[in-house]
């Protein structure tokens, strides 16, 4: 069984609040294109599909920023219909604590880990 990780990014191609399945990075190519500047989705979703986990990818508008996009991903990851099990969350680029604070419970729900870099969980702190 492969760890699941949802992810949340920037991508060149795809929809926004559509969720991408993957579980090889020419899948990633082919779906979602390049990385835009300064964006972090895609490098944590490479990284992850090279360490062999699945990932669910959400394309958002802008990293960080893009809250309409951030919370249909959240309501598609609590329906345990479409989502079965989660072992990581990470959202790059958010430190909004109304974002994090609103998925939290969804963490908790599948007892997974979350994901961040440092900046973001600096800013994350220093709200």
């Amino acid at each position: 069984m492969r760890h699941v990780i949802a992810l949340f990014g920037e991508a060149e191609k795809g929809q926004c609040k559509k969720p991408y399945v993957l579980q090889g990075l020419p899948e990633l190519i082919d779906l979602l294109g390049n990385p835009p500047p300064e964006s972090e989705g895609l490098f944590f979703a490479i990284q992850a599909l090279l360490f062999e986990r699945k990932i669910i990818y959400f394309k958002v508008e802008e990293e960080g920023f893009s809250k309409e996009d951030y919370l249909a991903g959240l309501q598609y990851l609590q329906n345990k219909e479409k989502t079965s099990q989660m072992h990581a969350l990470c959202m790059p680029g958010v430190g909004d604590k109304e974002l994090l604070d609103a998925f939290h419970p969804l963490c908790e729900q599948y007892k997974s880990h979350f994901i961040t870099t440092q900046k973001d969980l600096y800013d994350y702190l220093t709200q």
